[in-house]
């Protein structure tokens, strides 16, 4: 990279590649300009470095050193990228700052939270209006399937298949699309909100299945800021990691809940967790393993078998 040459540059050739590869990267990118703005405010020139490359990553303002790890994580591919152009870009240590993932324990949410979630949607403003019922049926939605909040939201008309009671997630994590089944159960509660979408005039040129009030369609971030006022409302104390409970933790929660039946059922886990990992949209299945949480349910259950197992090889 030669003194003339700007992180900005190379970070929009580097995130065109990455994309056309399939790759989302909408959060990489944006860590990465603000390593190119970083970089441009401490007047550095030339080539990427390692000292450049901590002074950022430790500069991120929290203090925390698993972001400063993380920060490290986003750059370190980058660096590599810069290097085929330029063999003087060096290239942060993985380990730099220690690991850069630690898994923080969700929230796993009981069946009593999932309905009072649900019927709490009735007092979000307009009264009666399509937001309090997208928002229902989005929840209910995600809870039941363990879809993404962004494959919830970006579901449009065509997607939902109420006879095969399926819906098409187009181009999902990695770019990859799948079909989900979905429960009869939801299915209705799915129609029932069609139905009352469109009795709502304002829609009839909206393309996307959720909708809110005035004809726009329901995006990620409107839901999750109703989620907020709702998880305010509601008084919850976060039993997870997390300073509070996030919509992610119901696919997380669907999870849970789908092991500790199988396990209440006596299914085997190992020969089934492929189609669950299918059925996420994980790209591997250890993504799926990666949502387990030890919840007490499923502790109880463990015992249980573990008691069994060994009242038996005595």
């Amino acid at each position: 990279m030669s003194a003339h040459t700007s992180f900005s540059a190379w970070i929009d050739d580097y995130l065109n590649v990455r994309r056309r590869a399939g790759f989302d990267l909408r959060i990489v990118g944006n860590q990465l300009r603000e390593f190119a703005r970083f970089a441009e405010r401490v007047g550095h020139n030339g080539r990427l470095t390692i000292q450049l490359a901590a002074q950022w990553a430790g500069n991120s303002g929290t203090g925390r050193q698993s972001t400063a790890a993380r920060r490290i994580e986003v750059l370190r591919p980058f660096a590599a990228y810069c290097r085929q152009f330029d063999p003087a870009t060096e290239i942060p240590p993985r380990y730099l700052f220690g690991r850069a993932h630690h898994r923080l324990a969700p929230h796993i949410f009981t069946d009593d939270e999932v309905r009072d979630l649900l019927a709490a949607c009735d007092d979000l403003y307009p009264p009666g209006g399509l937001r309090s019922a997208s928002c229902r049926t989005i929840f209910g939605l995600i809870a039941a399937t363990g879809l993404r909040i962004s494959e919830a939201t970006g579901l449009t008309r065509s997607d939902v298949d109420f006879e095969k009671r399926l819906l098409h997630i187009r181009g999902a994590k990695f770019g990859k699309s799948r079909w989900v089944p979905i429960h009869p159960t939801t299915a209705a509660a799915m129609r029932r909100y069609a139905c009352k979408r469109d009795r709502d005039s304002s829609t009839a040129n909206t393309n996307a299945f959720f909708v809110f009030d005035y004809g726009r369609p329901a995006s990620t971030r409107s839901v999750e800021y109703a989620f907020k006022i709702l998880r305010t409302a509601l008084k919850w104390r976060a039993r997870g990691d997390h300073p509070a409970p996030r919509i992610h933790d119901l696919r997380h929660s669907f999870v849970c809940h789908r092991l500790q039946d199988w396990y209440a059922q006596g299914v085997d886990v190992d020969r089934n967790i492929l189609a669950l990992s299918t059925y996420l949209g994980h790209a591997k299945v250890t993504d799926t393993y990666w949502y387990e949480t030890a919840s007490p349910e499923l502790l109880a259950i463990a015992a249980q078998r573990f008691v069994r197992h060994r009242g038996g090889s005595s």
